[in-house]
């Protein structure tokens, strides 16, 4: 059985102006964020090739990694969440799939080649001078549009400057970024030319969620059953005992994945709300009451609860609480520079002048900042002193460095075989690092 290729009419209803305005809200947001600088960083980066990530001027590096799980799992918990209480708005309305497809590329089609009925009168006919004409136009312009999601797409993973030079410079500099940019192109054209709603129905796991997180209790896109059934036509103001539904079946003429939602809850359901413009608009022309369909809850139809947040939720939202505070916790601790320390390798512990015990470390410092930073190294113990076998004093941008130094001590000071050192890393008279290793010494002191 092939293919249904969906024609879905577009009803521009309250709920649909309200996604339209937040549909532009967010596509300026997703094009203008690679461009916006703050503290010299990009304002979201995800290099995954650097293993580079920036959120909001903040730098996160491999050493980060931590930080990176926690956060991907809070966000998880916070979706589950959102899902259990809210059901599956956030596809309708935030998800960039969504609002290319309906409030980009779907408009454009219905620019070019007219409504759903004529769309599909165009695609039935034979291949005319009109027909070839529009069909060009119309992938013209979604192969430009992919294109552009493309470096969009491209400046989060490579940064808005390393875009800016594969556009700038020749392309025999940048054969890997042209080429990136061209299979992200024909990725995009296939999706929203082609695949369409088969992104939000099979592809997406995203959705296959909803079976699991839904219950009764959960706020969605539903159809009033007791009040909408018996379905039939009837006019204005007419009495009988048929339910409010007239069985037009606009509400699934609008629905951007083909479903009826008066069979109940489907996972190809997007909450898209197309079907509750259309049902108002019906239900307005017969002067009956609006939300025939809307956001309810199965326990709010069936039984005529209202709405309340059970254990899961609150369960949820108590992991959620917790995860949120270990994550800022962390984010608080975070330093300026991350350091390890170690000791060199092969040695133990040489015995100097004037009374004096000493061991050699390495050191490797990150500066994590979005500036050059100077820095020195201070034992806690004024007793004890810090030789440098390499000077470095300063790290620039995102630098790593590698010192080589000796730790020394008196004689006099050393009460056992293996003891404990504290060091300071200190910059512009701030601690933004504390170290900690093991010093040995001769056994006979």
């Amino acid at each position: 059985m092939g293919r249904t290729w969906i024609y879905p009419k577009i009803i521009k209803g309250k709920l649909f102006r309200y996604r339209d305005i937040l549909s532009y809200v967010f596509l300026l947001l997703l094009f203008s964020a690679p461009f916006i600088k703050i503290n010299d960083e990009q304002l979201i980066l995800l290099n995954v090739l650097q293993r580079k990530f920036v959120f909001f001027g903040v730098v996160f590096l491999p050493q980060d990694f931590y930080l990176f799980v926690l956060a991907s799992l809070t966000f998880i918990v916070f979706i589950v969440l959102f899902t259990v209480v809210f059901g599956r708005v956030w596809c309708g309305w935030a998800c960039p799939q969504t609002i290319f497809m309906e409030m980009v590329f779907r408009k454009i089609e219905k620019a070019i080649e007219g409504d759903s009925a004529q769309q599909k009168k165009l695609d039935a006919g034979p291949l005319t001078i009109e027909k070839l004409v529009k069909k060009t136009l119309k992938h013209t312009i979604f192969i430009v549009i992919s294109f552009l999601i493309s470096n969009i797409f491209l400046a989060y993973i490579i940064s808005s400057d390393g875009l800016i030079k594969i556009i700038t410079e020749p392309i025999s500099d940048h054969v890997s970024g042209f080429v990136s940019i061209i299979i992200f192109t024909a990725v995009f054209y296939g999706v929203f030319a082609y695949l369409r709603e088969i992104v939000c129905t099979t592809i997406c796991p995203y959705g296959r969620l909803q079976g699991v997180l839904l219950d009764r209790q959960s706020i969605i896109v539903a159809y009033d059953y007791n009040r909408g059934e018996p379905r039939g036509h009837k006019s204005r103001n007419q009495q009988s005992n048929l339910g409010d539904c007239v069985d037009c079946d606009l509400c699934v003429q609008v629905c951007p994945t083909g479903i009826d939602i008066r069979q109940g809850t489907q996972l190809e359901c997007i909450n898209c709300t197309a079907c509750i413009d259309a049902c108002n608009m019906v239900m307005g022309k017969l002067n009956r009451q609006l939300d025939l369909i809307g956001f309810k809850t199965e326990e709010q139809i069936a039984e005529g609860k209202p709405f309340k947040l059970n254990r899961r939720v609150y369960a949820y939202a108590a992991v959620l609480t917790v995860m949120l505070s270990i994550l800022t916790v962390l984010l608080l601790r975070r330093t300026d520079i991350d350091a390890t320390i170690f000791r060199a390798q092969g040695t133990l512990y040489q015995e100097g002048e004037n009374n004096t015990v000493s061991n050699l470390y390495n050191a490797e410092l990150v500066n994590k900042t979005t500036g050059a930073i100077s820095f020195d190294i201070i034992a806690q113990d004024p007793k004890v002193k810090i030789r440098l076998i390499s000077r470095k004093d300063k790290l620039q941008k995102g630098e790593t460095a590698k010192l080589t130094f000796f730790v020394i001590r008196p004689k006099n000071q050393i009460k056992k075989y293996k003891s404990e050192i504290d060091m300071n890393i200190v910059s512009k008279g701030r601690v933004v690092k504390q170290l900690e290793t093991t010093f040995i010494a001769p056994p006979n002191l």
